[in-house]
């Protein structure tokens, strides 16, 4: 399928069991279905080991292979969004440990959030990411959708009911993101990034 949409790769920060993350993508992806091409990304179905091996070596075979299957998903990606809660006044450690394993997939390209949690709503997790983001050469934009208190938006389905504020951040959010992605990448073409 060829078309002018920006590819927008969606990250689910966490694998622990019984999480909400699948939730809160199918609420934030049917925002952005239509106007982006979407790719839902989740650590839970790759085996990446937390020991990163040494430059010389390299990977083992196995993760090798686990590499071959999600590294061309990032790569392809003009943009991203990181959907994650806040665990110990941070984010958890399945998505560092992701873009660990990656340097290149991140440059010059834009970063929103979405994030959930107790009443901060996941906040103290995205400003930790920001910073994280900004050393892979990724710009992370301003605006983000935050969820506090999330059990409270719960229908009984166990689906994100979200609200209209909801909605209006994650208007802005993709708006930001969409303006970005096709900034940076129409400048990679240009000229590529060098880091």
């Amino acid at each position: 399928m060829t078309t002018d949409n920006v590819r927008l790769a969606v990250l689910i920060a966490s694998v622990r069991d019984g999480r909400f993350g699948p939730a809160v993508a199918d609420w934030f992806t049917a925002r952005a279905e239509g106007a982006f091409d979407l790719d839902v990304i989740d650590p839970a179905e790759y085996a990446l080991p937390l020991a990163l091996p040494d430059r010389e070596r390299g990977p083992d075979a196995e993760t090798a292979g686990v590499l071959a299957r999600l590294t061309p998903r990032l790569e392809r990606a003009d943009a991203f969004v990181v959907i994650t809660p806040e665990y110990n006044h941070s984010y958890p450690a399945s998505i560092k440990n992701l873009v660990d394993w990656h340097f290149t997939q991140w440059q010059a390209k834009p970063v929103g959030f979405v994030s959930y949690g107790g009443v901060s709503g996941g906040l103290r997790a995205v400003e930790h990411l920001r910073g994280v983001f900004a050393e892979l050469h990724a710009v992370t934009v301003r605006d983000q959708v935050s969820f506090a208190n999330y059990w409270e938006s719960l229908g009984e389905d166990g689906a994100l009911g979200g609200s209209e504020a909801a909605d209006a951040a994650a208007k802005t959010m993709l708006g930001q993101l969409d303006w970005w992605a096709r900034s940076l990448k129409e400048a990679r073409e240009r000229r590529p990034y060098a880091a």
